[in-house]
Parts: C-alpha cells; structure tokens; sequence
C-alpha cells in the first residue's frame, strides 16, 4: 500500500508534471472506483491543473478549483505515460480503472491489482468534505506537529501502539509498512500499550516516526512514479523481510500474521529477545 512517503513523492512529481496542463480527458474504465457523480468526471476536462496536494495518504489534484482526489488504497498504483495510448481503453477485467489524458499527449493511468477493488475517485470542489479526509488526524511532518502534540494524541489512547501508529484519525499516513519500520526504529513492540509508555518512550517513539518518514521521503524525492514501489521496499529494514537477517543485530526478522496483514519485527531489537506469538498459527494448532 502507497503511505505518506510514496503519496508524497507522487505529489511533488505531479506537481512538476501536470501544473499548468489541461486536462482533455478523463476516461473511467472501472465505474466501482468513483465515489462522487456530482460533479460528473467530465467537469473537469477543459481546465487546468493548478497544483497538487496531499493529505494523508489521499492524493489532490487542483484543477481551477475542481479537485480530483485519490485514494490508492491496499493494491492502486499511478502510472504515468509520456505518450498514452492512441483510442479510448476497453474496459475489461484487466487492472486499468482511470485514465486521465493532457493537452501534450501525456497523461497517467490509475490501476488496481487483485479482486478486492478498494482504489476510491473523487470529484469535488471541497476535498475537506471527503469522509475518509474529514476524518484524518494531523499529518506526522506537518511543522506544528511537535513532541508535544503527538504526546497528547498518544495520552487519551489504551491500546496496542502499532495500531495506534496506523490510526487515520489519530495520525495520518502511516500503514502497515512504515509502522513496522518506525517501531523498529524505536525499539519497541508492536504490542506494547500505549498506556504504559514512559515520557523517555514517547520522545524516543517521536524521533523514530519523524526520522523514519522523512528519510523515507527523501528516498523517493526525483524517483519516477513507475519506481517508486521499488524504491519503498529496498529502503525497508524490517517490513516484508521475514526470515532475512536484522541489519541492526543480525538476528532473524520474524512476523505475525493476521487475516489480512503481517508485522515485521526484530525480537532482539524490540521484544528482549522474546519470539511474538503467531496469532494465524495459534488458532491452526488448537
């Protein structure tokens, strides 16, 4: 899944590629992917891009006020051509749901992989009214974002800290990935509570998500969009490394797995040595 680093490094890379073009065309091949009709996608094509946003993990682009705004979600990606296609894409079972067209003949194409189709289009003058932004908690790299502020969202939470850190509502733009990462970073378990953290743990906890996000950003600051998934999993230390060695200790990244999800970590690390019971596994061997 696209988190804040790889929406960011999207945002500045539309920016310096779409602002001042006309969009001609905007052509959608999976209808399930738009979430709005009023107004109707074709209100758009005729202005001009005038800038790109990011909030969250959602992605906005300004055309003379009307937004288009994205939400990839587990398995979207954004690909951007230099020359689209000539004709009008068929619609089909094939990953393609959005192809947006400019003036020069370039243009990108939203995709989605696999059978749960959760990518989300929106047209819309005001992106706050979006449900899933109106929702977002602060951005993590946001100037007023200080040690202060996230200690005060950390306070009035009970819960396990990995799920805190991909709270939307709590912090916005952190998923699975990077907070895997940022733990690790931090030294600390995914299962430890928020409530039990110590003032040394939130400032330690802080300096890890900070850290962490903005060097991931600057990883990915001038990549190509068509690069940039390779460029999110290279620079990862923990996540999606199962069974590899930790490059901090040398100990054996291990997972637990959910229904639908992973976590990475290093026992050495982050757990006192201690392997994290595999809840998917647990329920196989009752």
């Amino acid at each position: 899944m696209p988190e804040l680093p790889e929406v960011e490094a999207l945002r500045a890379f539309l920016t310096e590629h779409l602002v001042g073009h006309e969009i001609i065309r905007v052509l959608p091949v999976a209808v399930s992917v738009l979430k709005t009709y009023d107004p109707p996608l074709t209100a758009l094509e005729g202005r001009t891009v005038t800038a790109v946003a990011r909030h969250g993990k959602f992605l906005d682009l300004d055309a003379d006020g009307l937004h288009l705004v994205t939400h990839l979600a587990r398995a979207g990606w954004l690909h951007w051509k230099d020359r689209l296609p000539d004709g009008p894409p068929r619609p089909g079972k094939g990953p393609l749901a959005l192809r947006v067209a400019l003036e020069t003949g370039e243009g990108f194409d939203l995709t989605e992989a696999g059978t749960q189709k959760r990518l989300a289009v929106y047209v819309t003058d005001d992106p706050t009214a979006i449900p899933g932004i109106a929702r977002l908690g602060p951005d993590p790299l946001a100037p007023d974002f200080d040690e202060e502020r996230f200690a005060g969202l950390l306070a009035g939470e009970r819960r396990q800290i990995k799920g805190a850190l991909r709270d939307q509502t709590l912090i916005a733009g952190v998923g699975n990935a990077y907070s895997d990462e940022i733990l690790h970073v931090a030294r600390m378990s995914p299962f430890k509570l928020t409530s039990s953290l110590t003032k040394e743990e939130v400032h330690g906890l802080y300096v890890a998500l900070r850290t962490t996000l903005n060097e991931a950003v600057e990883r990915s600051r001038g990549v190509a969009a068509g690069r940039l998934k390779a460029e999110k999993k290279s620079g990862l230390r923990v996540h999606g490394r199962t069974g590899e060695p930790c490059p901090v200790c040398g100990d054996t990244i291990r997972e637990v797995s959910f229904s639908d999800s992973s976590l990475q970590y290093c026992p050495t690390c982050q757990t006192g040595g201690k392997r994290l019971a595999d809840r998917r596994m647990s329920r196989l061997l009752k």
